[in-house]
């Protein structure tokens, strides 16, 4: 694994020249490119160094440990310290999700529950919100359904890093364990009897995709536009706004009303439609090949729970890991990380694994 380093010393280099070149910043896109494979090489590349560096200051420790003794100490520190960078450099060269380097799309839905579980998708929302205010990234919601009391039957949000984050630390790399079924036990609203209910809302993590990642025919859609509508029907404006796109060559269908512009409602239609396309194409990849990239959220069937809310209990469980506190409502409030750093771990050391075998 450590030879690889070798070769990526050139790629690192040649980068650091493209980046110096205005006609690189010329080029948005381009240069967020750049920047985002320049900061992973960064990584790799620090991490090595400082491997060869303890290495070299061990052996010196070594040889002067023959006429002075008390650098025989040194050398176990040193030595210890290399093989602490070993491990973190095997972990930087593990081969990692293309998508990890985007931004994400996150869809809320409640299931099970009626009203309650769209309240809890409402929950689920401000969580995730507050963890991006937490991280400093920004979130925006392109489309939403509420319900009569005020949660969400639906609900998308964008949430994207403003710079070139650290390998492993972009929005998709962490939210993307998120996917699956969220179950929440506690005494709805609407419970008059104060029973304890159990219901449950689904999320979808897609990596936002860009243009360039995902080709689409005009002629392969069907755009409808419709009135947008707010809870329980009433109409929210008297103008047809809403807009509603059919891929044709796959099903799939995205609807968006929440702008008051139609133009507003297609542009954030499309930014849906192109995530889900370009999501749909990474799985059917993946269904191809079998020794293709283990990852967590993959791996984990989408119909089956992967976290527990038990109000009563304050606790949280993810179902995936094992992990388990009794913060709930500091995690609802958007202290998320130890739960995703759970699954993060989880997902390294099965890659590890894989690459062993």
């Amino acid at each position: 694994m450590f030879e690889a380093v070798e070769g990526m010393l050139t790629e690192h280099a040649d980068l650091e020249s493209k980046l110096a070149l205005p006609e690189t910043h010329a080029d948005a896109r381009l240069a967020r490119t750049l920047n985002r494979r320049y900061a992973e090489l960064n990584a790799v590349i620090a991490t090595w160094r400082e491997w060869q560096r303890h290495g070299e200051d061990a052996e010196a420790a070594r040889e002067l440990a023959a006429d002075d003794p008390a650098f025989a100490e040194e050398v176990e520190s040193l030595l210890a310290q290399r093989e602490d960078a070993a491990e973190r450099l095997r972990r930087l060269l593990v081969p990692r999700d293309p998508a990890d380097d985007k931004d994400v799309l996150l869809e809320v839905k409640s299931g099970e529950g009626g009203e309650e579980s769209a309240l809890f998708a409402g929950d689920l929302l401000r969580m995730y919100s507050r963890y991006a205010e937490r991280r400093g990234w920004k979130s925006e919601i392109l489309d939403a359904t509420e319900s009569d009391l005020g949660g969400y039957k639906s609900v998308t949000v964008a949430v994207k890093s403003p710079g070139s984050a650290e390998p492993g630390q972009t929005p998709y790399a962490l939210l993307k364990y998120e996917g699956g079924v969220h179950r929440v036990q506690r005494v709805p609203v609407t419970e008059s009897q104060g029973r304890i209910h159990t219901s449950a809302a689904g999320v979808l993590v897609m990596p936002e995709a860009e243009q360039v990642d995902v080709e689409i025919n005009d002629n392969d859609l069907r755009i409808d536009v419709f009135r947008s509508s707010g809870p329980g029907g009433q109409s929210v404006n008297t103008t047809d706004s809403a807009v509603r796109i059919t891929h044709l060559p796959t099903g799939i269908v995205v609807s968006c009303q929440n702008e008051k512009s139609q133009l507003q409602n297609k542009e954030q239609a499309m930014r849906i439609l192109r995530a889900r396309l370009l999501q749909a194409a990474q799985e059917a990849a993946d269904a191809e090949a079998s020794d293709a990239r283990r990852s967590q959220v993959r791996t984990v069937d989408r119909s089956e729970r992967i976290r527990t809310y038990n109000f009563p209990e304050n606790r949280i469980s993810d179902h995936r890991t094992g992990y388990k506190a009794y913060n709930l409502d500091q995690v609802l409030d958007g202290d998320l990380q130890p739960v995703l750093d759970s699954c993060v771990e989880a997902d390294l050391a099965a890659r590890l694994a894989a690459l062993e075998d």
